[in-house]
């Protein structure tokens, strides 16, 4: 079995608490139409169509796990923060879904560090 996966880390002009925050509370900052209900789940329209995001967290570890839904796949996607000094570093993996192509996965990564780099500069500011 062939697994398709891409590590992303970067680093953060924060502290791991403010880091964990803002990513906790990043969906409608950079999706407009993100709502989150009562269960936890951040819905939202992409390019792609309708998805749905939820964070799975343990602070005290630093995880910020989460499940990403679409119309193409289920990502279960593992993400820590981690303490650098006054700043943070951000690690996460993306394993490749079942039933996604090869190329299709290496075009949702460059989609994804796009979003990552966003993520970031939206931590970033004051």
């Amino acid at each position: 079995m062939n697994i398709h996966s891409r590590t992303i880390t970067f680093s953060v002009n924060r502290k791991t608490a403010e880091t964990f925050d803002a990513i906790l509370n990043i969906p409608p900052k950079m999706i407009p139409d993100a709502i989150k209900s009562n269960d936890g789940w951040w819905s939202f329209t992409t390019l792609r169509g309708p998805a749905k995001l939820k964070f799975y967290e343990n602070r005290q570890l630093g995880i910020l796990d989460y499940q990403f839904v679409d119309n193409e796949a289920k990502w279960n996607v593992p993400m820590r923060v981690i303490s650098n000094g006054n700043d943070s570093t951000v690690i996460t993996t993306i394993i490749k879904p079942d039933g996604i192509s090869d190329q299709s996965f290496d075009e949702r990564m460059i989609e994804i560090e796009k979003i990552m780099e966003s993520m970031k500069q939206i931590i970033e500011l004051p």
